[in-house]
C-alpha cells in the first residue's frame, strides 16, 4: 500500500482546495448564505454547483462516460477531505450524501435502463434521492429488523405498507431506494426498489427535527399506505436486499470518513490562526504546554483516522468489502472528529461557542458521526466478532486478515 498520491489526483485535490479557499468558505461568514435549515441557500447552492462543474470537479466517485471524475476510492479520500473543509463542500461538488452513496450503489447493481431513468439524473443534479430503510421500532444498524412490507401482486408489481424514519432528504427527494420484507426468510427476506416521488401510496409524515444542522430535504418520517411499485424498478434479485444495503454502506460509511477528516482540520486551522495570535497571562497561547497536549492529540487521532480510512478505501479498490478496515475507520474517525472539534471550541472559548465561527456549526453536525451508518458500539461488535471468527489472523499482514 503506497499511500503517495499520483500527480493527476493530486492536482484534483489541488483545484478541490483552491475553491474551497476562494470560494466557499468566504461565503460561510454570510447570513444570506444560509437557507433556514443551516445549509448553503438553493440559488447560491445552484450558483456554486454550476462552477464545479465547470472546473471538472463535479461527482468525481462516477464514472467519465456518465458526466463524473472517474476517481476510485482511494483517489477519492484525499478529494472529500478537501472538500469538507468547507461546510458546503461536500454537497456543492455533488459528493455528500446520500446521493453520494445511492450514485455508487445504483451505478454497481443497475441495468443499463434503470440507469438511465434512476441513476443519471441524480449524476447531473437534477434530481436529489433518498435511501429508505431506517424505521421506527424497527431496523437501523440491523436491516434484518426491517417490518416494512411489499407484497406482490401478480408478476408484475408490489404493494408496499409500512413506516420509515430518519429518512434524510426525503422532503427533497424525487428518487427513492426502498429496501422492504419480501419474505420472512432469515438472509433473503429483504428487497430492494425503485420509486418516484410523484407515485400515490405514500406521504410525508412529518420533517424531524435534530439538534445539528440538516442536509437538503432533512431527516423525515414516511408512512407506506398502498404504494405499488412495478416489478420492473425492482433492484437486483428478490431477496437481495440484505446484500444491496451491504454493498451500499460499506463505501458510504467511508465517504463519511473521508469528509469528516476534512472538518475535523478545519476546525483545528480555526483555533490553531487563533491561539498563534491570542495572548493571556503574557504568553501566546500556542506557546502553552497544556494548549500544545491539546492540538497535538487532536492532531494525531485525525491523522491515525484518516491513515485507516486509506487502508480500508485501498482494500475497496482492491475487490475487498473490507468490513473490518471499515469499521475500524467509522469508529476512529467520528471519534477524531468530536476531539478536534471540542478542542477548537474550547480553545476559541466564547468565540467558539458563538455563530462568529462555524466551530458550534461543525459541533452540532459532528455529533450524528457516533451514531449515522451504524453506531460507533455495532462498529465495535463487528470488530470483536472478527476477532473470535479470525484469532491470530485478525491481525495478519496479508488477505488472511481481512474483512
Amino acid at each position: 500500500m503506497d499511500f503517495a498520491l499520483s500527480p493527476e489526483t493530486d492536482a484534483i485535490r489541488s483545484r478541490i482546495r483552491a475553491f474551497v479557499e476562494e470560494r466557499l468558505i468566504p461565503l460561510e461568514r454570510d447570513p444570506a448564505s444560509y437557507d433556514e435549515h443551516e445549509n448553503i441557500a438553493k440559488p447560491l447552492l445552484e450558483e456554486m454547483r454550476a462552477e464545479a462543474k465547470k472546473q471538472g470537479l463535479w461527482a468525481l466517485g462516477m464514472p467519465k462516460s456518465r458526466g463524473g471524475g472517474g476517481l476510485k476510492m482511494a483517489e477519492l479520500a484525499p478529494c472529500y477531505e478537501e472538500m469538507n473543509r468547507s461546510i458546503f463542500g461536500p454537497v456543492v461538488f455533488h459528493g455528500a450524501a446520500p446521493d453520494d452513496g445511492n450514485m455508487r450503489v445504483l451505478e454497481q447493481v443497475t441495468r443499463d435502463d434503470q440507469k438511465e431513468r434512476w441513476l443519471q439524473p441524480i449524476i447531473d443534479g437534477k434530481v436529489q434521492s433518498s435511501f429508505v430503510m431506517t424505521e421506527p421500532d424497527g431496523c437501523g444498524s440491523d436491516p434484518s429488523m426491517t417490518y416494512t412490507r411489499a407484497e406482490r401482486r401478480g408478476n408484475d408489481r408490489w404493494v408496499v405498507h409500512g413506516r420509515k424514519h430518519y429518512i434524510t432528504g426525503a422532503a427533497e427527494a424525487k428518487h427513492f431506494i426502498l429496501i422492504a420484507r419480501t419474505s420472512d426468510d432469515d438472509r433473503r427476506g429483504l428487497s430492494a426498489f425503485l420509486f418516484h416521488a410523484d407515485q400515490p401510496g405514500w406521504r410525508i409524515l412529518r420533517r424531524i427535527p435534530i439538534m445539528g444542522p440538516e442536509e437538503h430535504g432533512g431527516h423525515c418520517e414516511l408512512e407506506f399506505d398502498g404504494l405499488e411499485i412495478n416489478d420492473e424498478n425492482r433492484l437486483m434479485e428478490v431477496g437481495d436486499g440484505l446484500r444491496l444495503t451491504q454493498i451500499r454502506l460499506g463505501p458510504a460509511r467511508l465517504t463519511h470518513c473521508m469528509r469528516w477528516t476534512g472538518l475535523g482540520r478545519r476546525a483545528l486551522e480555526i483555533a490553531m490562526a487563533r491561539i498563534e495570535n491570542r495572548m493571556a497571562f503574557g504568553q501566546k497561547l500556542a506557546d502553552k504546554e497544556s494548549v500544545q497536549q491539546m492540538v497535538g492529540q487532536a492532531a494525531m487521532e485525525l491523522d491515525i483516522g484518516r491513515l485507516l480510512t486509506m487502508r480500508a478505501a485501498w482494500l475497496l479498490d482492491q475487490g475487498s468489502l473490507a468490513r473490518k478496515e471499515v469499521s475500524m475507520a467509522k469508529v476512529v474517525v467520528a471519534d477524531a472528529l468530536h476531539r478536534a472539534v471540542d478542542t477548537s471550541l474550547q480553545l476559541l472559548g466564547a468565540r467558539g461557542y458563538s455563530k462568529d465561527e462555524p466551530v458550534e456549526w461543525i459541533y452540532r453536525y459532528a455529533r450524528q458521526a457516533r451514531l449515522v451508518d451504524g453506531a460507533s458500539e455495532v462498529h465495535r461488535m463487528v470488530l470483536a466478532n472478527f476477532l473470535r471468527k479470525q484469532g491470530k489472523d485478525f491481525f495478519a499482514w496479508g488477505a488472511a486478515g481481512r474483512g
